[in-house]
């Protein structure tokens, strides 16, 4: 299968850069499937249903969340109807959190992928361990027999967490991806057991600021200390960022992984593959 996953989209800039981008981009590279992170569409701040629809709309077939799931409070009521849309998978039990953590999606050729989004812990506000969470759902959906594709969201502040998810998850799913740090890394990888890797796969935002919020409000907090204006997205052009996998149709495991950067600031990079309108 051809996968991509894009990172945390921030505001109307990363909405429109999407759009603008998304539907050319599963042509060109023959994509089956897109996971879109949309915690932060909405203003920079959670999801609603109008910003998610903007997302299904440009080309997305899942949209993953973090620690901002529940800043728009109507995304508590529009995640029970809408499968699409996943929170973290590692809510406590007892908090009844709405929606699902991880679902099993039809793709195109009557194949299957598996979602699963997980929210770090370290400097986070902790939730229940993602790790156990997240090892009961590839158990109980395996790669390569219940499923054909699974993708892992692994949303968190430290890249040490999200290196030991990728290595915990190795051999089991076909990619496990970081996002929150808007900063897209240069490690994409196959990991030794054939899952793919990368530690951010960046945000899609303007680049022009600080991890696409406006740059002179944070300055101004990092050089005062004090409180001020609300943090609001940068409004320039927004840069999309992401990943692009293949996998082994028998595995389900990466044969592929490349970057994904169009549009903005950033130095573009699209992957170069052989599609049928590629080879017409």
């Amino acid at each position: 299968m051809r996968l991509a996953f894009f990172g945390d989209v921030i505001g109307r800039p990363g909405r429109e850069a999407l759009a603008t981008h998304l539907p050319g981009l599963r042509r060109r590279l023959g994509l089956e499937f897109v996971v879109v992170n949309a915690e932060n569409v909405a203003a920079g701040f959670g999801v609603t249903e109008k910003t998610a629809e903007e997302l299904f709309d440009a080309g997305a077939d899942c949209l993953t969340l973090g620690n901002h799931s529940w800043d728009q409070r109507e995304a508590l009521s529009y995640i029970e109807r809408e499968p699409r849309l996943l929170r973290p998978l590692n809510y406590p039990r007892l908090s009844n959190a709405p929606g699902k953590g991880a679902w099993l999606y039809d793709a195109p050729g009557g194949k299957r992928v598996l979602v699963v989004s997980i929210l770090g812990r370290v400097h986070m506000d902790a939730l229940d361990d993602g790790f156990s969470a997240v090892d009961r759902e590839l158990e109980a959906c395996p790669l390569g027999a219940a499923c054909d594709a699974l993708i892992v969201d692994m949303h968190c502040e430290a890249t040490s967490e999200k290196m030991a998810m990728g290595h915990f998850c190795d051999g089991r799913a076909s990619l496990v991806v970081g996002t929150h740090t808007h900063v897209p890394t240069a490690d994409a990888q196959i990991l030794p057991g054939g899952t793919a890797y990368q530690t951010d796969a960046g945000g899609c935002c303007d680049y022009d600021s600080v991890i696409g919020m406006d740059k002179q409000e944070a300055v101004r907090r990092f050089t005062t200390r004090l409180p001020g204006q609300r943090h609001t997205p940068a409004t320039g052009p927004a840069t999309v960022c992401g990943v692009f996998v293949e996998t082994d149709p028998r595995t389900g495991l990466a044969k592929r992984i490349e970057p994904i950067r169009v549009g903005g600031r950033l130095a573009p990079h699209v992957p170069v593959v052989e599609t049928e309108t590629s080879r017409a």
